[in-house]
């Protein structure tokens, strides 16, 4: 089963989020996962395409937009209206509800802050998987 995992950040700018899905990406990228970014627009996909190359001096991420990737994707992809084939582990959401295809991944990352509307978005994805028996856990981020 999913297990699906709340990243509650301090602050309320959605850079700090878009920074930490970079920081997570990289992350599971050197574990040997490959990742699934959900956005919210084709707008959030475009800047965190750049953003994977800027974030870090040090980091490479090796990623494409998704409708961009081709016969031979590399491990991280992003997209906003698309539902990617097998093969990918983890799946980072920034979009405001549940991908229908969610369960498709072994682990889940919600991206929370103190923003009023992810906060309450953020609360009604909970609730969903709550609901049907996810496995849930919250890790407080503190910067």
């Amino acid at each position: 089963m999913t297990q699906v995992d709340f990243y509650v950040l301090p602050g309320e700018a959605e850079q700090q989020r878009e920074q930490f899905a970079c920081r997570l990406a990289e992350k599971a990228y050197r574990l040997g996962h490959r990742i699934f970014i959900h956005t919210r627009s084709a707008e959030q996909t475009r800047h965190l395409d750049d953003l994977l190359w800027t974030f870090q001096q040090s980091s490479f991420v090796p990623h494409s937009i998704y409708q961009d990737a081709g016969d031979a994707p590399p491990p991280v992809v992003l997209a906003h209206d698309a539902e990617p084939q097998a093969g990918y582990q983890v799946l980072i959401n920034l979009a405001d509800d549940v991908p229908l295809f969610f369960s498709h991944f072994e682990r889940v990352a919600e991206l929370v802050n103190g923003d009023g509307a992810i906060r309450e978005s953020g609360r009604s994805r909970y609730g969903f998987y709550k609901e049907r028996g996810y496995l849930l856990r919250t890790h407080e981020i503190s910067k």
